[in-house]
């Protein structure tokens, strides 16, 4: 048994000496997180988390992004507005039910690996930047412009085939067979280049885009909480799904114009579309004033807004929920080794 100064002679004690405090208790129940988790999470669980995160989202509001590609397609010839009523039942008389979903597989191929790299990018980055203050509206903005700059080079060959495949059913002639189809013909008849033909300008958007969604996305998250503090664990998953909403709905129309380039870029000589020697996004702004008006620029953007609201609200919600089964994971865990 460990002596005490009370146990000690008085002629053993010496005043200049401080009394070793004693080694903590390992034993503690509480639960102890490893140096090398962040959030109480693994960057893997991250990885997982936002990988189901974005198949979800994508999966669930695909239907809406097909509306919104068409709507953005121009033909090579000037053409008159396109509404979402009017694109809606386009749809369903050329191809169908089935053809609100052409191009789904190549979106399940591209948003797992892109979203993993997305979350995961975004939480390293988050930890990194932001020096442990949750207020710091800079290091999520920052954070997430890394994310989509990484994940954007994961996603967007696969988004070039999707856009293809929403465009090629019923008119077009069904011009690609499906994913691989599509992914084969392009390399034979373009060139791996042409993957990549939208890159710069889905980059230029999405930075501008996650920097509002994310920054959003957290001062909403933090401002719904403080409105009832004392609930905000019983109402985490609305208080997730609203901030994702609004965050998603802001950033979609901001960037619209930009994404109606993007579709021009990556759909190509699908259906009408022009092509573009050069790939210059003032070339690509240019067709599209010339043909439809400035108005042009903003075509889709009311799917776009419907696909982006729900589809962050899904999304934040589903990573969250993902999260917090990891961490509780993780608890129940090291509670085991503590036992």
């Amino acid at each position: 048994m460990a002596t005490t100064t009370t146990d000690v002679p008085p002629k053993f004690h010496n005043p200049d000496l401080r009394p070793v405090p004693s080694p903590p208790d390992f034993q503690h129940p509480d639960v102890i997180v490893s140096s090398d988790a962040h959030d109480g999470l693994y960057f893997w669980q991250f990885m997982i988390s936002g990988s189901i995160a974005g198949c979800v989202e994508h999966m669930a509001m695909f239907p809406v992004d097909t509306i919104k590609t068409r709507m953005q397609a121009l033909g090579s010839c000037p053409i008159k507005s396109v509404g979402v009523r009017s694109a809606f039942n386009s749809i369903l008389k050329t191809d169908g039910a089935a053809g609100f979903y052409r191009g789904i597989a190549a979106m399940g191929l591209g948003a797992g690996p892109a979203h993993a790299v997305y979350f995961s990018v975004y939480e390293f980055c988050k930890k990194a930047f932001s020096g442990g203050n949750p207020n710091n509206h800079l290091a999520h903005a920052v954070s997430g412009v890394c994310a989509t700059v990484t994940s954007d080079a994961v996603f967007t060959p696969m988004d070039m085939v999707k856009q293809r495949l929403q465009l090629s059913g019923g008119s077009g002639g069904g011009a690609y067979r499906g994913v691989w189809d599509c992914v084969k013909r392009v390399l034979k008849e373009e060139g791996f280049g042409a993957f990549y033909a939208s890159y710069r300008t889905t980059v230029i958007m999405n930075a501008p885009f996650t920097a509002v969604h994310f920054a959003t996305y957290e001062a909403a998250k933090r401002g719904l909480s403080e409105i009832s503090p004392e609930s905000a664990s019983d109402e985490s998953l609305i208080v997730h799904a609203t901030a994702g909403a609004a965050a998603g709905a802001l950033a979609a129309v901001v960037t619209t114009p930009l994404d109606v380039v993007k579709t021009q870029l990556q759909c190509q000589g699908v259906c009408g579309c022009d092509r573009f020697t050069s790939g210059s996004m003032k070339d690509v702004i240019q067709t599209i004033v010339n043909k439809d008006g400035y108005k042009g620029l903003m075509r889709g953007w009311i799917p776009r807004m419907l696909f982006h609201a729900p589809a962050a609200a899904i999304c934040w919600s589903t990573y969250e929920a993902a999260k917090s089964f990891f961490q509780e994971l993780n608890g129940n865990s090291s509670q085991n080794r503590m036992t």
